[in-house]
């Protein structure tokens, strides 16, 4: 079974994330800390970052580690914080998605992964 491995800390989207995993016959692990995170990324079909959580080391961490650099890094975050989604698209994350195109889409991501 493919396992998807979310970094996150809220729980509305840690249910959300887990009933679309769960339907689509997709593991996911989730984790609240960088080393956790990194940890449990080794053997990743992809890793899912609340960008509003994770610290922008995580993603460069994520993808210079030679167990984890070619996993998919999948980060949602609210369209206005032009920001932040500069600095994670700088530091490699592959895919940013607005909070809602994320909820829409997360039936269709899991099944992408499976």
């Amino acid at each position: 079974m493919p396992k998807i491995v979310a970094v996150l800390a809220d729980l509305m989207f840690t249910v959300k994330i887990s009933d679309a995993a769960k339907r689509a016959g997709v593991a996911v692990e989730f984790s609240q800390t960088a080393d956790e995170a990194l940890r449990k990324s080794e053997g990743a079909a992809a890793v899912i970052l609340d960008l509003n959580f994770v610290p922008p080391e995580l993603i460069e961490r994520l993808k210079s580690g030679e167990r984890t650099r070619e996993i998919p890094l999948i980060g949602y975050v609210s369209h206005v914080q032009t920001e932040v989604i500069h600095q994670a698209r700088e530091r490699g994350c592959d895919t940013i998605l607005a909070r809602s195109a994320f909820v829409q889409g997360l039936g269709a991501l899991m099944e992408d992964f499976k």
